[in-house]
């Protein structure tokens, strides 16, 4: 029988591939004639089976530690619109309590009547930031 028969009755009788077939010894399967004769090559090892081959995981170990430190954030990987990380809503929260904290330490610097008024201005969205707060009030002369 040839080389081809045995390695696709092999196939067929362990239920894989011809490629995942290995004929170890050609003399010997040369002399099989019937497919029990390949399952006694197979059980005296004449006929072996390659492994599967599986996609590694390494690429996405080392992509996770990357990741992990803070890499892989850059725009071309974003997706979604702008604020689909963090909201509008969310970001001006953040921006107001960053002043609102700025201004109430330091609250007892300021000049009388100060205080509320530019805690109002930042609930109108005056400032840009908590260093446009800080140019704000050097700038207006409202420190004590």
């Amino acid at each position: 029988m040839s080389m081809q028969t045995v390695r696709r009755l092999a196939a067929r009788i362990l239920g894989i591939g011809q490629s995942r077939v290995r004929i170890l010894d050609e003399e010997a399967a040369s002399r099989a004639i019937t497919a029990d004769d390949v399952r006694g090559l197979m059980n005296q090892g004449a006929i072996g089976i390659l492994d599967e081959k599986h996609s590694s995981r390494g690429k996405a170990r080392r992509k996770a530690v990357r990741k992990t430190a803070g890499r892989r954030r850059g725009p071309g990987s974003q997706k979604g619109s702008y604020y689909a990380g963090l909201s509008r809503k969310s970001r001006w929260m953040q921006q107001v309590r960053a002043q609102r904290a700025y201004l109430a330490a330091h609250k007892t610097r300021l000049k009388e009547g100060t205080y509320a008024d530019v805690y109002k201005m930042i609930k109108g969205n005056a400032f840009r930031s908590r260093k446009n707060l800080k140019t704000y009030l050097d700038a207006n002369q409202s420190w004590a």
